[in-house]
């Protein structure tokens, strides 16, 4: 199962259960005598035990919570096809006194399945009828969420957590009240949000932050690097008592922006701090399997795919223009994204110049870039295809232009294109999806174009962290590089030349990985629903 909420014992001795995030409800017959490890006998809202498909069809379920049965339809000794009367309680919001019920005709079959001990089966029984109660009985509001996200805006990635979680937020808790708690939203990106999420509110300023600290039900953290609003999160804690979640972060022992290994005694605060969660969800396994060996104790830990997967902003007129300025067709051309081993934002903002950091740089920016120089001298020779060099953060137009379109033979030149300015998120994800393809030393705008169904290939290296795991996560391992072996360096040109000279395959690998990432979006929201409710 997967989060078993909602329970039913009926007068003929049987036991539904709502298999949430399953999107389905099982039936359990003679539940007095049944044992450890007993299959169930039915399932109701799917097709087969295999299936967890969320609809709204008079057939299908989407998050059912509770329940009970109708006596009269006799569920017990119903044929095989005949219908009985199942009831199912639809959860709109944080307790809120709401309820949707429909009739579903259920279809009777047998399967083995792995059942919660009856010890805890009845122990969740209770917990979950309580919950029940309140759930009816509370409060007719909806729940109130605030959103501890937006990180800083010099990075397409960066602004694309907070519209990514929003979506999911609109798509699995329509009716739920959202708050955003942002720590940048300069350069166009508030009008950016609120014109995508009309009805968002933004706290910003003491006053409005107080005020959502009093009418907010719960916290969570959004999508990023690390726990990078830990401290926030702990006063949230402290102040309200509330509860909070984190979704879709990365655990990093040295943090990408940084050149030594975080010290114990901090990273131990943040597992105190992990561990007090409602759930955590990782963005890669390997952060997962970190918090687990170093003790983190929330009681839901699994994978979860970065918020920004979800992101639909668009800017169709900006794109439009820009690829006709520069004879740019859709399906006609890969994007391909360059990145230093250290982000050098000495450049745009008021730090001092890090000598480390850049003596890293020197050293690899030339291995680091040969590969994807040697991919676009194949693509201009072996198929029609253009290059747009494009920047997925402020620096990166300038990076592009000194180790690849610098170092290109003239006579391909003018095949490829070189953008020489930022852009922000929309613009950027609606010339993505006119692209064939997308490859590069960044992260979230192959995670972006995945989320949209658009090839996309990862390279990484240490200093990215373990982030870039999160394609073998979803099925994507072998468009996945590591260019600290030279192996990896060397196959890069060929896979970007298979994904070019065949875009059908490329697209239907990408829709694999999207079909596995919207899999764990409806379970993990799933999971921030039961919590809401409970």
């Amino acid at each position: 199962m997967n989060s078993p909420i909602g329970v039913f014992v009926d007068a003929a001795d049987n036991l539904w259960v709502a298999d949430s995030s399953n999107q389905r409800v099982l039936k359990f017959a003679a539940v007095s005598g049944l044992s450890n490890g007993a299959a169930a006998t039915a399932v109701l809202g799917q097709p087969d035990f295999l299936t967890s498909i969320p609809t709204t069809s008079p057939t299908g379920m989407r998050l059912p919570r509770s329940m009970t049965v109708d006596e009269g339809g006799d569920a017990a000794g119903t044929p095989v096809g005949s219908a009985t009367r199942f009831w199912t309680r639809r959860f709109f919001a944080g307790g809120g006194g709401c309820l949707s019920w429909q009739q579903h005709p259920i279809r009777f079959m047998l399967a083995e399945m792995t059942s919660l001990s009856r010890r805890s089966l009845l122990t969740r029984l209770g917990l979950a009828l309580g919950a029940t109660a309140v759930g009816v009985h509370a409060a007719d509001r909806p729940a109130r969420i605030l959103l501890r996200s937006s990180w800083q805006t010099v990075n397409i990635g960066d602004i694309a957590h907070t519209p990514g979680v929003l979506h999911l937020l609109e798509q699995h808790l329509p009716d739920a009240e959202i708050t955003l708690w942002p720590s940048l939203l300069d350069n166009g990106v508030d009008e950016l949000l609120m014109t995508r999420f009309p009805k968002l509110k933004i706290a910003q300023g003491a006053e409005a932050l107080e005020a959502a600290f009093a009418d907010c039900d719960f916290l969570l953290h959004g999508s990023g690097p690390s726990l990078v609003a830990q401290k926030d999160v702990v006063r949230w804690s402290e102040a309200t008592g509330k509860p909070y979640g984190v979704y879709g972060i990365t655990l990093p022992k040295k943090g990408s922006a940084s050149t030594t290994e975080t010290p114990d005694e901090i990273f131990q605060k943040t597992i105190a701090v992990l561990s007090g969660a409602r759930f955590v969800f990782f963005r890669d396994s390997h952060s997962l399997a970190l918090a687990r060996a170093e003790g983190c104790t929330s009681p839901v830990m699994e994978f979860g795919p970065d918020g920004a997967f979800a992101c639909d902003l668009k800017d169709d007129e900006k794109a439009t223009a820009f690829l006709r300025a520069n004879d740019l067709e859709e399906g006609k051309f890969l994007c391909c994204i360059p990145r230093l081993r250290y982000t050098p934002y000495w450049l745009i903002k008021n730090l001092p110049r890090d000598e480390v950091k850049q003596a890293r740089n020197d050293e690899k920016k030339e291995q680091d870039h040969a590969p994807h120089i040697e991919a676009i001298k194949r693509v201009i020779a072996e198929t029609d295809l253009k290059i747009l060099l494009c920047p997925e953060d402020r620096t990166q137009m300038q990076v592009g232009k000194d180790v690849i379109y610098d170092l290109l033979p003239d006579e391909i030149k003018d095949r490829v294109v070189w953008r020489p300015d930022y852009w922000l998120t929309g613009e950027a994800l609606s010339v993505y999806v006119r692209s064939a393809g997308l490859f590069g030393n960044e992260m979230h705008s192959p995670i972006m174009c995945i989320g949209q169904g658009i090839p996309a290939i990862v390279c990484r290296w240490s200093e990215q962290t373990s982030k870039g795991y999160m394609w073998e996560d979803i099925g994507l391992g072998e468009w996945l590089f590591d260019f600290d072996k030279e192996a990896d360096r060397a196959r890069l040109p060929d896979t970007v030349i298979a994904m070019a000279k065949d875009p059908a395959a490329a697209k239907a690998k990408a829709a694999e990985g999207r079909l596995a990432v919207e899999k764990r979006q409806r379970e993990t929201m799933a999971v921030l629903a039961n919590e809401l409710e409970a």
